[in-house]
């Protein structure tokens, strides 16, 4: 009833300030319906209620009424999906446009091991590391990824050895970007799309800026 009545009390001062009032009721002569400038109707003959008591009909049609009306709207307005995350930037729709690959970049303690490393000391720093790869750098530049899985499959070999070079046995060329102000949602994408746990970022020339983790951006809420 509170709230009834503090409907009640807002009403005249909307009309006061000429704001345009849509009124949904089943009864046009009611305080809301006497107030609006434009009357949905709304009335039903019966509740889905088996006993035609508890809002059922009643409650679809206003939403169904209500939605149909905000879609208006939206096209009218030419409402974007950036004008939604500008209202709602904590949301995961604000997320997916406002965050960028910049905003969740690690940087501090990579993984780096230079080209000629042995492999024994790269799976060091590569547990230290706790990103499950270790990158490999030459001249400053990125020249390969080592993972996990590369890790395993050199074991299946016969001739495996912890004093290989850790480039004999990494993925050379490993998936990179250069556009710190891409998407994160993007960044994600191309993680999702080359089934990959760890995204390099680099300048024009190749050298390390950061990474980009798929938990990361799963644990900041990017979709």
């Amino acid at each position: 009833m509170e709230r009834v009545k503090e409907l009640k009390a807002l009403l005249p001062h909307l009309k006061r300030f000429d704001i345009p009032l849509i009124a949904m009721a089943k009864d046009k002569n009611s305080t809301l319906g006497s107030f609006a400038d434009i009357f949905l109707n709304i009335s039903i003959t019966k509740e889905a209620c088996p006993l035609n008591t508890a809002p059922t009909s009643s409650t679809t049609l206003t939403m169904a009424l209500g939605d149909a009306l905000a879609v208006c709207l939206m096209r009218y307005k030419d409402f974007a999906k950036e004008d939604f995350a500008s209202f709602h930037p904590g949301g995961s729709l604000g997320k997916k446009l406002f965050v960028k690959v910049d905003d969740l970049l690690i940087q501090e303690n990579l993984p780096i091991v230079p080209h000629g490393t042995k492999l024994k000391d790269a799976i060091v720093t590569m547990s230290e590391g706790r990103l499950g790869s270790a990158i490999i750098t030459k001249d400053n530049k990125v020249e390969a990824l080592l993972s996990d899985g590369d890790l395993r499959r050199a074991m299946l070999n016969d001739d495996f050895s912890l004093d290989c070079k850790v480039e004999d046995i990494a993925t050379k060329n490993p998936k990179m970007i250069n556009n710190h102000n891409l998407l994160a949602s993007d960044a994600l994408k191309i993680i999702e799309d080359n089934k990959i746990q760890l995204l390099l970022v680099v300048d024009g020339e190749k050298r390390l800026k950061g990474v980009l983790h798929i938990h990361k951006l799963v644990e900041a809420g990017i979709k």
